[in-house]
Order: C-alpha cells, then structure tokens, then sequence
C-alpha cells in the first residue's frame, strides 16, 4: 500500500460520518481515533480495503444506520437494469458478442460510491467502445473461459452487477459462482442485491464470508477459499478486489478493471481512466 492510500483514507472520513449521520460532537473523537489507528500501519504489509473496512465499522458502531448507500445501490441497478434490453440489444447485433459484452463489463466499474464518488456512465460506455484496452489479455480470457470447467466471478459493486449479468449471460458458461459480499460495505454487491437483479438465472451466488470492499485471502471465509483454491478460472472485476489480490502469482486469474486511482495504476501499468483486462502472471 503506498502513503497516498492513507491520505485518501483521511480525506474520504468527512464523506463518510456525513453517511453515517455522525452527530458533530463525536466527530473530533472519531477522527483523532482514525487517525491514531492508520498511524503506525506498516505500509508493505496492509491492504487499503481492510483499512476501510475498519473505519466504517467504528462509524457503524456510533451510527443507527447500517447501510448507508442502501439508496444508491438499489438506484444504480434500477438505473442499469432500465437500459438492459438497450445494453443487450447492442450485444446481439455485434459482430464480436464476447468482446462487445466484456467492455460493457468493464465499463460498470466505473459505478463507485469511494471517496471520490464523481462518475459518468454514458461517458464512460462511450469512451470504452473508441479506445483499446491498455492492457488487453482479452483473447486468452476468452481461450480459458472456454476450457474452464469451473469459473469464480468475483463481483463488485451495484450498478456494475448488472453489466457482470450481461457478460455472463453472453459467454452462456453452465458453472459459474458469483462471489459477493456477506455484509453491507460502501455500494458493494451483497446477496440481497445479486437476488434482486436476477444474477441467481446466471450463476450460482456465494458470499466471500467478509465484509471487506475486497477480496482478501486471508479474511474470507473457509467455504469460499475452498471454492476460490478449486476455480479452474477466476475473474476479478474492479479495484478493490485487485488491490487484495494484486500480489498473487496465479495464471488462473484475471483482472478487469477501470483505473480510477493513478496509485493502482502504476500497479496495474496503465493510467488513471484506462481499461484493462490483465492476467496474472504465474
């Protein structure tokens, strides 16, 4: 993790007690705590993600609400699933369906509720259909998705669910696990949302057994590592997913993404605003 993470991580806290309806008399204390808590952090041995799952915890415990982007999850997918047929459609007509499916995919990450939440959908799906991928593992994602018997499908957050949905349901895979959250955090996915949105017709849906905005190995639970380690194929879809994975050596996973951090760029090797469909290497 680099410094930067930090600074971000103290830079979102305001956003986020307004989330929570901190009342104003606790927010000093909270903050000092924060603060205190990131300050001895060894930055080479600590993932972003579990740091701001920390935070949110200790909000959650001085707030009544337990769910604070429980409207905008479900206004993101209602807006998504309103234009599915317009999305679906277009796939459809295409003359590469996998590929055509795949950028609308990556596309939806650009849906985030993090610290710096400003986002364009329409531009966003624009702009990935006139620029190449900067990193475009495309054609051995597509090689492997057909050989694999198993593939685990690691989702993220709400709105982008819904273009994961199309994807799956082009590729048309018969044993696909779609990985979600087990708890609310930030506008990830959880079971409830999947449900909502039909995932379930395309894939069989589980929960990571954390309530991290990532993947981490070494908090999810024992049933979804057991699923995780067996995976002929996985597929990681957005930052924080890659951010907790980033460091594994596995031929078998790939990383699609939309590169809203110029820190996780210079991890992927590309540039803020960039596509990427990576492999990682084994």
């Amino acid at each position: 993790m680099n410094y930067e993470c930090l600074i971000c991580q103290v830079k979102g806290l305001q956003k986020r007690m307004d989330k929570y309806e901190i009342v104003e008399e606790k927010r000093n204390a909270i903050v000092s705590q924060a603060i205190s808590s990131i300050a001895g952090i060894d930055l080479d041995d600590s993932y972003s993600p579990e740091i701001t799952r920390n935070i949110l915890k200790k909000l959650e415990k001085e707030s009544e609400i337990k769910d604070p982007y429980g409207a905008e999850k479900k206004e993101s997918n209602q807006a998504l699933l309103n234009r599915y047929s317009e999305f679906r459609k277009k796939v459809k007509e295409s003359d590469n369906k996998f590929d055509t499916a795949l950028r609308y995919a990556i596309a939806g990450n650009i849906i985030d509720f993090g610290p710096t939440h400003h986002f364009d959908v329409d531009g966003t799906i624009e702009k990935v259909f006139q620029t190449q991928f900067a990193i475009d593992d495309s054609e051995a994602l597509e090689a492997e998705i057909k050989k694999a018997k198993t593939i685990l499908y690691l989702g993220d957050n709400c709105g982008e669910i819904v273009m994961d949905k199309l994807f799956l349901e082009t590729i048309d895979h018969p044993n696909v696990i779609f990985a979600v959250r087990d708890q609310p955090i930030l506008n990830d996915a959880t079971l409830k949302e999947a449900k909502e949105i039909g995932l379930q017709n395309v894939a069989t849906l589980i929960t990571n057994g954390d309530d991290a905005p990532s993947t981490l190995l070494h908090r999810v639970s024992k049933e979804f590592l057991e699923i995780y380690r067996s995976a002929d194929l996985i597929i990681s879809k957005g930052m924080g997913n890659f951010e907790g994975l980033m460091d594994e050596s596995d031929p078998r996973l790939f990383y699609l993404l939309m590169v809203k951090c110029p820190i996780i760029g210079q991890k992927v090797g590309a540039e803020k605003g960039d596509f990427v469909v990576k492999r990682s290497k084994g």
